[in-house]
């Protein structure tokens, strides 16, 4: 049965459509070419979801609707926001990183929507995996990414074996994206709210006294205090030596770069997002595409080379209207690219930093959806076992085969033992902390 659309916007506990979900509704409705345009963090997945599940034909048994995007984080990402959605219908999402046979068995059973990373949809393709005979809408989303990471090859090959799209969707958080030839587009609709987010962010220049800027970091995180942001490094070996001098001062964070295994990317987020963690220090990686709070603040530690980078990594903060601040760390005789002259300096006086213990823990649950478990059952139990009050249950991710837990730091232990080895459902679970 069809879920209506206040229904999934309930689920969801959203109280209403931001202007730029309304409008990218009403044109996916009325065009077949949609090129989507807004800045990160405006709900973009949402705008384009919601059309696209109206229009499944609740009595296919067939893939009717494939997402490309460029990561492995954003194909996670869109298919939790789909899951959540409680449509009824079947999603399955595929990308590099995990075994190629564990898609295999999942797509045995066919699910409506598939979302995945083009380098692993053209492999399915290609090995008959799939069948694109009923696949009748096509989002890429983040599509000027996915030509950059150099997905050209497989996104034609994708297109070409599509022979019955009605709909093609584009999104993109860039002004200057180049639509691809391959695609076709004809008349396309466009939707721009890059210009219309009328931006509260603030950009400051710190600069360090010596070369090694790693001090004047520690300073700055002091500054800003109990907030979350995101340290941008260009180079993982930098995220090394950062991480490093973090964990010597006793400054919990998580790192999140392309070298580290999937779980460990995926854990990192679901730490930083859930509070267990304030600061991310990260590549490129988490300029765009992956799914975190709004900030507080970045700090570019090592600058982009280029100025759509910068653009991105700014955009984490200061979105859809809430203030953000973001700031350039600069290294003694440091000079500055010609897209950032004329920021303002922010004069620092020395603050001895103060080592807080993070306010949320993360807990891991050995049982998921799989196991008929659901976001209820965990919270019941963590309510009339654990004994938590209700503002003491923070955020719950569940997974297929697992959930997260975020609960207070001061009865973290306390809960691991009373909860450890319980029955939830028909499963006996384990409960541990993430680390």
């Amino acid at each position: 049965m069809k879920k209506e659309q206040q229904e999934i916007i309930d689920k969801l506990g959203i109280e209403k459509l931001n202007e730029m979900q309304i409008e990218t509704q009403k044109a996916i409705k009325s065009h077949n070419e949609v090129v989507l345009l807004s800045p990160t963090g405006s709900g973009k997945t949402l705008a384009f979801l919601l059309p696209l599940i109206a229009n499944l034909d609740p009595e296919s048994e067939e893939i009717q609707a494939l997402i490309l995007v460029p990561s492995r984080e954003l194909a996670i990402q869109i298919e939790q926001v789909t899951r959540e959605m409680g449509s009824g219908y079947k999603i399955n999402a595929v990308y590099g990183g995990r075994s190629g046979s564990k898609d295999k068995m999942e797509l045995k059973h066919t699910p409506a929507i598939l979302i995945g990373t083009p380098g692993r949809v053209a492999d399915h393709i290609r090995r008959e995996n799939i069948s694109t005979e009923f696949i009748k809408t096509l989002v890429l989303d983040e599509f000027d990414k996915s030509l950059e990471t150099g997905f050209e090859k497989e996104m034609m090959e994708i297109v070409e074996a599509l022979p019955f799209l009605d709909k093609k969707i584009l999104t993109s958080a860039t002004q200057k994206a180049q639509i691809p030839a391959f695609l076709k587009l004809q008349e396309p609709k466009e939707i721009n709210f890059l210009d219309e987010v009328q931006s509260k962010l603030k950009l400051q220049l710190v600069n360090s006294p010596t070369k090694n800027k790693l001090e004047a970091l520690a300073n700055l995180i002091a500054h800003v205090g109990n907030a979350n942001g995101i340290i941008f490094c260009n180079l993982k070996d930098t995220i090394g030596s950062v991480s490093t001098f973090l964990e010597r001062k006793r400054i919990n964070h998580e790192c999140f770069f392309g070298g580290m295994e999937q779980i460990d990317r995926e854990r990192a987020l679901i730490k930083f997002r859930n509070g267990s963690s304030k600061i991310l220090v990260a590549t490129d990686l988490a300029a765009r595409g992956i799914d975190v709070p709004a900030l507080d603040y970045i700090i570019h530690y090592q600058l982009p080379p280029r100025e759509d980078e910068f653009t991105h990594r700014n955009g984490r903060t200061a979105r859809m209207q809430s203030e953000g601040t973001a700031y350039v760390l600069r290294g003694k005789d440091e000079s500055l690219p010609q897209f950032i002259q004329g920021i303002k300096e922010l004069k620092l006086e020395s603050i001895e930093q103060e080592i807080d213990q993070e306010e949320w823990t993360t807990l891991f649950v050995s049982g998921g959806r799989k196991d008929k478990i659901s976001k209820g059952d965990i919270a019941g139990l963590f309510f009339k076992q654990g004994k938590l009050e209700r503002d003491e249950l923070g955020n719950i991710e569940l997974k297929q085969d697992c959930a997260f837990v975020a609960v207070p730091t001061a009865k973290a232990h306390k809960l691991i033992a009373s909860l450890n080895n319980t029955k939830l459902k028909t499963k006996k679970v384990r409960i541990s902390e993430l680390k």
